[in-house]
C-alpha cells in the first residue's frame, strides 16, 4: 500500500434533522456513490477523504451523526474537537428547515466558538416536491453567515463544491492565524508533511507531541 502524504487533518461534523440525507452525502463523497435505501445513523457513522487545497493535502475525517432526538446526547459530544460542520436539511421536508435554528443553538452551546459551519439544502433531485425555496435556504444563511449550497447526494449535484468550500475556508483562517492547532480539541492536527514555515515554527516552539490515537 503506498503511503499518503497529507499537510493537516481537518475533523468535521454533520448535523440536521433525521433522513434528511447526511449519510448519503458522506457517502457521495467519500465513495462517488449513492444508495438509493440507507439504515437510519445509530449514534455517528465515520468516513474520511484526503482533498488538495492551495497545492496542500487535507485528510477529511467526516462524522456523520443520528438525527434523532435520542442519539441527541451522543452528537453533542462530537461538536467538540470539530472544526469545521455541515449544517443539512431536506428542501422537500419544511420541518427540517424550519429546525435549523435548534441545530444552530445546540452549535453554539457545544461547539468551538471559532469553527465553520455551512448550509446545505439536500435532496434538489426531487425539485417538483420541493417545500423550502432556494432563496429561504439563502436567507437564512446570509442571517446567520453561513456559506450556502443545494445538493444532491443522489445525482452528486454540489455536493463535492460544497466539502470543498468549507475546507478551502477553514484553510484560509488557518493560514491567517486564526487557530492554535497545537490545541488537539478544535479539530485541526498537523499531518504527516507540513509546509515548511509551519515545520520551522514547530521546531523552534520545541512543540512536545502527543502520544495518542489519530483522531482529533
Amino acid at each position: 500500500m503506498s503511503f499518503q502524504s497529507y499537510s493537516y487533518v481537518f475533523k468535521y461534523i454533520i448535523v440536521g434533522d433525521s433522513a434528511v440525507g447526511k449519510s448519503c452525502l458522506l457517502l457521495q463523497f467519500t465513495d462517488k456513490r449513492f444508495k438509493s435505501t440507507h439504515d437510519l445513523t445509530i449514534g455517528v457513522e465515520f468516513g474520511s477523504r484526503t482533498v488538495e487545497i492551495n497545492d496542500k493535502a487535507i485528510k477529511l475525517q467526516i462524522w456523520d451523526t443520528a438525527g434523532q432526538e435520542s442519539f441527541r446526547s451522543i452528537t453533542r459530544s462530537y461538536y467538540r474537537g470539530s472544526i469545521g460542520a455541515l449544517l443539512v436539511y431536506d428542501i422537500t421536508k419544511r420541518q427540517s428547515f424550519e429546525n435549523l435554528q435548534k441545530w444552530m443553538e445546540e452549535m453554539k452551546e457545544n461547539a468551538y466558538s471559532k469553527m465553520t459551519t455551512i448550509l446545505i439544502g439536500n435532496k434538489v433531485d426531487l425539485e417538483t416536491e420541493r417545500q423550502v425555496s432556494y432563496e429561504e435556504g439563502q436567507a437564512f444563511a446570509k442571517k446567520h453567515d453561513l456559506v450556502f449550497y443545494e445538493t444532491s447526494a443522489k445525482s452528486a449535484h454540489n455536493v463535492e463544491k460544497a466539502f470543498l468550500a468549507i475546507t478551502q475556508q477553514i484553510y484560509s483562517n488557518l493560514e491567517n492565524g486564526e487557530y492554535n492547532i497545537h490545541k488537539e480539541s478544535i479539530g485541526i492536527k498537523p499531518g504527516n508533511t507540513l509546509p515548511s514555515h509551519i515545520t520551522s515554527s514547530l521546531k523552534d516552539k520545541k512543540v512536545e507531541k502527543k502520544k495518542g490515537d489519530g483522531c482529533c
